[in-house]
């Protein structure tokens, strides 16, 4: 039977972004970054519930009621699993946009189960607590199971999903000098839609030469050729179609390649895009020049710049 601390009142705990597909590895890579992310505090209460108090930072879009909400889904399966002899309540604080294919309904989810954990006496390893983020993400694709946002924001570093049900997530060797500027239009497009314009057949010289891409960017991880990570960053399946729907997707995909970049990307479903880079200045330069793309088309595009986050999520306070 799990112990349970009577000493602690509410942690607040902090999940990182994800950039995941990486280009070729569509539903199975994924990396955390250091920021954006989200926060969530978690607060014993006396009645035997899982409840949100309140969000902020999402304009009204999210709902409050706990099983339509990834966090409070999440939280409610590590509840029932593990029985504590208290109930949740839960604040959410959103630093990133909703809809930005940067992972946040997966930040939430792991950042709520991940502050929980620390109210027992021995918390619980991260891969356990993967079952229970898996089913607050649940919500954002229909049910079906996607655990390259959440098994990188749970686990940090660079992961690889082989399944993800049941899941079984590898974690990759990475060149630790590597660098990510990512770039956010401000227009919203649900994953949900970006997944429905896939297509459902793809030719076998396309799945071939994807799964050599893939091989070959693993390689390139593992053995710090970066310029084998630059010759395998290409999706010849899934961004000829998003990039699409995406506006100044090509130009700012080039302008990332002509500045430095090892290669760019859309992150996850989009809009946002991705560079991996070789150093900080030339993430730096790189996700300048892909803003200014997305600027000459008048719309407004957030900068990050950052690492590869080998932590993952972190606890930010305990009372």
């Amino acid at each position: 039977m799990r112990e349970w601390r009577t000493d602690l009142e509410q942690v607040t705990a902090f999940a990182p972004a994800t950039v995941t597909n990486v280009s070729c590895g569509f539903d199975i890579f994924g990396f955390a970054l250091n920021a954006p992310g989200d926060e969530v505090l978690v607060r014993r209460i006396p009645t035997p519930e899982v409840r949100i108090r309140k969000i902020s930072g999402d304009a009204g879009q999210i709902p409050l009621q706990t099983d339509r909400n990834t966090a409070g889904r999440a939280l409610r399966a590590f509840w029932e699993a593990l029985t504590p002899p208290m109930g949740f309540e839960i604040e959410i604080y959103k630093k990133m946009a909703i809809g930005t294919g940067l992972g946040s309904s997966a930040a939430s989810a792991v950042a709520a189960v991940w502050a929980a954990n620390r109210f027992l006496k021995q918390p619980l390893q991260e891969e356990a607590l993967l079952p229970f983020v898996l089913e607050g993400e649940k919500l954002t694709s229909g049910g079906s199971v996607h655990a390259d946002n959440v098994a990188a924001a749970l686990f940090g570093g660079f992961v690889l999903v082989r399944t993800a049900q049941p899941p079984d997530i590898i974690p990759l060797h990475f060149p630790r000098q590597l660098r990510v500027a990512v770039v956010h239009p401000h227009i919203e497009l649900p994953t949900w839609q970006m997944r429905r314009i896939l297509r459902e057949q793809v030719e076998l010289k396309d799945a071939v030469r994807q799964w050599g891409n893939i091989a070959a960017f693993v390689a390139g991880l593992q053995n710090g050729d970066l310029h084998l990570m630059s010759r395998s960053l290409q999706d010849v399946i899934i961004e000829p179609v998003r990039g699409k729907v995406i506006p100044g997707y090509e130009a700012a995909r080039q302008a990332a390649v002509e500045n430095g970049a090892l290669g760019s990307g859309i992150s996850g479903s989009g809009p946002s895009m991705f560079a991996l880079c070789p150093s900080e200045s030339v993430a730096r330069k790189a996700g300048e020049a892909m803003r200014a793309v997305f600027h000459r088309l008048n719309l407004q595009a957030d900068l990050y710049l950052s690492p590869i986050n080998p932590h993952g999520p972190k606890i930010l306070e305990m009372r």
